[in-house]
């Protein structure tokens, strides 16, 4: 959008609006594309002058300028475009319509200033009079920043460009909005649709706008003058002017010569004090490739040799060139240089980018592959980019002329990707177990390092006593050897081994592993491994439910793999922040973070499998069950027997949890089993707090209680004199689940109120972790029960339909335990837990049944939706059908239609989508203390027929 507003539009606008002003002269400079016709055409549409007669001219367009009448004609807005390209005639016809200019009448002259004959003077080398009543300004546009070009991205391509991809827009077009504009379309039009990428960006090529500016520049230039141009399109950026002319081989003089030549011309510019190059980065390519092929590769040899003597060498730029020299065994070495200096400076993905495509080239001499393949895989392990470099790396290992040293390290890396940043870690831990035996005697401390990767808790296969098995061999092939480095990444494992399941002892582990960073200047490859460390605590610690501890863990971590250039690290970290979010309650913007997290790592959908869970889990709590299941199942992008083993379980407790809410009980069972068996494999108990209480409630509520009393034993005897306070609510929570299981089974109201005792001491432990959500689910319980065992002993209906209260010490109970279940109402409500509130809402109305007749005074809602119209309404556009909402409100499926159908005349909606916007932009009746408000749904009808075993 062209503002028509600022310190030099403003006269010009009062000239034209308030009666009696001077006239003004406002002169547009801008280059080409930088918006000067578009805003000679808002000055046109400038509200308040419909009085005003407007004369439009485009000079050089071959007709002649308008007639003398226009002279005369006032007020009056003249806009006169192009007037770089102005004959000696068109000029004299300006200057007597600016000269005669009357009050109440302005002129807006704009122009390309590079294009200008005379520099400075837009009016030609003659001197102008200007009347001196003429208010004469100028007004130069600027290019776009990089906001503004993020904005039109957005706006042109739907809002698919990353901010990744808008600074790569920015930088290769200018600003320049033309420019820009053009290169969106040609990104709105690419097949395969464009996604959002940087890579996508630079892969669109040259516009044909600017391509045909360009290069009618270079033509326009003498012969002997193009080289310097050309100079300048081989090294893509602006640099000095010695670099320039010793590119370009032109010599000092003839240079020169060519350089202020192609200035005049605005073939080049000089978009830095002292720096040349193309006002646009983005024209290079497309003056490059009009080059002759020989007159090109002697370019770029020039240009390795010139870049070779800065400091520092820029060895990437220098590979580059070489490259396209044709010079490959300078190339290669340059290549080597470049990645080892980017790895040291920790810009892994630098050097992965590099490696990879220089190991793709074919018919690479296999030495240098043998030289180069480590380096790729040593920074790859550490960056986020890694199913080309798995491709390359396993097609590398194939090679029987590589050295076994050197296979096994590429081999070592290459499992390490897999297990991490691929999520294949059964087919990661094959190629780790193999590179282990090929080391072992040719290169024992890295033999040590895949063995302690193999001790990995995280990756699903081994049980936890051959991960113990390795991590000793691991710890004694370190100590037998002095490198430190080695022991740091050893130490890493076994903290986090010993943490993740909770072992005495865990804790000194993990202070020892942070005094490795003691000292001014740790080394880089010993904070690396710290921070991989210290990350995967953090994660252990958020799993365990020591949030506080995790809190700092996940700082320093995080800290410490930025200094350290490891994002995929970064990553991992980030992806624990969010189920620390999740667990202690801070739920406001958490989903729209994870799905900014998903779609920053859609290359590589892996690294952001927590951020699925969490958003599936958001999705769960607040009744969107169709987009929690998606969710739950990464969207298709990992296979569940692949994900972490504690987020493999926690899927699939939320999982289980569904279908128990859809009433789907058999289905419930088979997939609690299942992933119970799962867990069971890896042994590490500590990892299953999310699974527990569903998988006992499934399995019990399917009639198997047997089984459901082994999940509990087992999972006892597992986390037995472990430090884990999740796992020991979960517990807690799972023996009530089955008490209150048995105690509805057998109709023993003793045992549902030892279930209400239960549940209280889990709702206890989860407020002090703290776990809101945890917390507030099985304090409902503990409500339920007491509810449940109330209405037992209750006594008969009095007239008035009201149930009698049952005498003594279950009285109380009675108002405790709605007392409890307001608070948690209200507790889900605060967390956004939509389904959840609706839920015991509904709960609670089964206590305080509402009479026949409307109370004097009370509403009709005749034209507002009610609270229950409300709360169904929320419901239904949160993604519930009529029968999942019927179940959790305890209607019938006829009822509900029947609300929706009232809430959709009361709002005006035409459709459920629409419904939902309506009630976005309403304000809805709020819950008093006897009518709940709008908010959604339960996950079964256990008042009706008593088959709950436990919170939804």
């Amino acid at each position: 959008m062209i503002q028509t507003r600022g310190p030099a539009l403003r006269p010009l606008a009062r000239a034209l609006t308030d009666e009696g002003a001077e006239p003004v002269l406002l002169y547009v400079e801008g280059a080409a594309g930088e918006g000067k016709s578009h805003l000679l055409q808002a000055l046109a549409d400038l509200p308040g002058t419909a009085h005003t007669v407007r004369v439009r001219w485009r000079c050089g367009a071959g007709a002649g300028p308008p007639g003398e009448d226009g002279l005369r004609r006032a007020p009056t807005l003249w806009l006169v475009d192009d007037v770089h390209r102005a004959d000696e005639d068109e000029l004299r016809w300006l200057r007597r319509v600016l000269g005669g200019l009357e009050p109440g009448s302005a002129a807006a002259v704009a122009y390309r200033p590079e294009e200008l004959p005379v520099p400075g003077l837009p009016l030609g080398g003659r001197p102008v009079t200007y009347p001196s009543r003429l208010t004469v300004l100028r007004h130069r546009l600027v290019p776009w920043d990089e906001e503004r070009v993020h904005r039109a991205a957005a706006e042109a391509l739907g809002g698919s460009c990353t901010a990744e991809a808008a600074r790569r827009l920015h930088e290769l077009t200018g600003g320049v909005p033309q420019v820009a504009v053009d290169l969106l379309a040609v990104l709105r039009e690419r097949q395969p649709a464009f996604t959002g990428t940087a890579a996508e960006v630079e892969a669109a090529g040259v516009p044909t706008r600017l391509a045909e500016l360009v290069l009618s520049r270079t033509h326009a230039l003498p012969p002997e003058h193009r080289p310097v141009v050309w100079a300048a399109a081989v090294l893509g950026a602006s640099v000095p002017r010695g670099e320039l002319i010793a590119v370009s081989g032109l010599g000092a003089e003839a240079g020169t010569r060519a350089l202020l030549r192609a200035l005049e011309t605005a073939a080049l510019a000089e978009p830095a004090e002292g720096r040349y190059g193309f006002a646009v980065p983005l024209a290079a390519p497309a003056v490059r490739a009009s080059v002759p092929g020989p007159v090109r590769q002697d370019l770029h040899g020039r240009a390795a040799a010139v870049l070779r003597g800065r400091q520092p060498v820029p060895w990437a730029d220098v590979a580059e060139h070489h490259r396209a020299a044709g010079e490959t065994r300078t190339w290669l070495r340059a290549v080597e240089k470049a990645a080892g200096a980017a790895a040291a400076a920790g810009r892994h993905q630098q050097a992965v980018t590099l490696l990879e495509r220089t190991l793709a080239t074919p018919g690479l001499p296999p030495q240098s592959r043998a030289r180069l393949a480590p380096l790729l895989a040593r920074s790859a392990v550490t960056g986020l980019r890694s199913d080309q470099t798995v491709e390359v790396l396993t097609q590398i290992v194939r090679d029987a002329s590589l050295p076994p040293a050197v296979r096994g390290e590429l081999r070592l890396d290459l499992g390490l990707m897999l297990a991490n940043q691929m999520g294949r870690g059964p087919e990661g831990r094959q190629v780790l177990e193999i590179a282990a035996a090929e080391l072992c005697e040719v290169r024992p401390v890295l033999a040590a390092r895949a063995m302690a990767a193999l001790s990995s808790t995280f990756v699903p296969g081994n049980h936890i006593d051959a991960d113990r098995e390795w991590i000793a061999k691991a710890v004694t092939l370190t100590e037998a050897g002095g490198d430190r480095a080695m022991r740091t990444a050893v130490l890493a494992n076994r903290a986090d081994l010993a943490l993740s399941c909770a072992d005495p002892g865990a804790w000194e582990l993990v202070g020892e592993l942070a005094g490795e960073l003691s000292g001014e200047d740790p080394d880089p490859a010993c904070a690396r491994q710290a921070a991989r460390g210290l990350c995967n605590a953090a994660n252990s610690a958020v799993w365990l439910g020591f949030h506080d501890r995790a809190e700092d863990l996940l700082a320093e971590g995080l800290d410490l793999a930025a200094r350290s250039g490891a994002p995929y690290l970064e990553h991992t970290a980030l992806g624990a922040r969010l189920l620390q979010e999740w667990w202690t309650g801070r739920w406001a913007g958490l989903a729209q973070r994870c799905e900014d997290f998903v779609a920053a790592t859609a290359d590589m959908p892996f690294l952001a499998s927590d951020a699925y869970v969490v958003r599936g889990l958001l999705a769960l709590a607040q009744g969107d069950w169709g987009e929690a299941g998606a969710w739950l199942a990464q969207r298709g992008t990992t296979r569940a027997e692949n994900l972490p083993v504690p987020l493999a379980a926690t899927a699939a407790g939320a999982a289980i949890r569904l279908a128990l809410a859809r009433q789907e009980i058999e289905a419930a069972a088979d997939r609690a089993r299942a992933a119970w068996a799962a867990l069971a494999e890896k042994g590490v108990w500590t990892w299953g707090p999310e699974l527990l209480p569903w998988a006992v409630e499934a399995v019990a509520r399917a009639g198997d209680t047997i089984e459901a009393h082994a999940m509990v034993r087992a999972f006892s005897q597992g986390i037995d004199g472990r430090d884990a306070p999740a796992a020991q609510a979960a517990l807690i929570w799972g023996r009530a689940v089955l008490t209150e299981t048995e105690a509805l089974a057998r109709e023993e109201r003793h045992r549902l109120l030892r279930a209400a005792e239960l549940y209280q001491e889990a709702a206890a432990a989860y407020a002090a972790m703290p776990h809101p959500y945890g917390r507030a689910l099985t304090a409902e319980g503990a409500g339920r029960c007491v509810l449940v065992a109330a209405e037992a002993d209750a006594g008969p209906a009095d007239e008035g339909g009201d149930t009698a209260e049952p005498p003594g010490p279950v009285c109380l109970s009675t108002l405790s335990a709605v007392a409890e279940l307001e608070t948690c109402a209200r507790g889900f409500t605060e967390l956004g837990a939509v389904w959840d509130a609706a839920r015991v809402r509904a709960l609670l109305r089964t206590q305080r049944p509402v009479k026949r007749g409307r109370p004097p005074g009370r509403p009709s809602h005749a034209d507002e939706l009610s609270p229950r119209e409300a709360e169904v309404a929320q419901l239904a556009v949160s993604g519930l059908t009529n029968r999942e909402i019927a179940a959790t409100l305890h209607l019938s499926p006829r009822t509900v239609e029947q609300h929706i159908a009232r809430a959709m005349r009361k709002t005006g909606a035409l459709s459920r989508r629409d419904l939902a916007h309506r009630l976005a932009t309403t304000r809805t009746p709020r819950a008093g203390a006897g009518e709940p408000g709008p908010t959604p749904a339960g996950d079964r009808q256990w008042v009706e027929d008593h088959a709950s075993c436990g919170p939804p």
